[in-house]
């Protein structure tokens, strides 16, 4: 009996997390608002967007803004 060789199709694969990942325009929003919440006063943007994108991936946002009370 000749042997079979198993063939695996790239989209069988499953995802390595089952978290999705927040777009490029998630995180661009997110770092703009982080920025408004220091009234525009200069910061770092890397910073802000390194914080934008961990909230993102952490917890996924509502639809929806959130507000917090200034």
């Amino acid at each position: 009996m000749p042997k079979t060789t198993e063939v695996f199709s790239p989209t069988a694969r499953k995802p390595r997390t089952t978290k999705s990942r927040p777009t490029l325009e998630q995180i661009q929003l997110r770092a703009y608002e982080i920025y408004l919440e220091r009234r525009g006063a200069p910061g770092n943007e890397l910073q802000d967007w390194v914080q934008a994108e961990h909230e993102l991936v952490q917890k996924p946002r509502k639809a929806g803004r959130t507000s917090k009370a200034a």
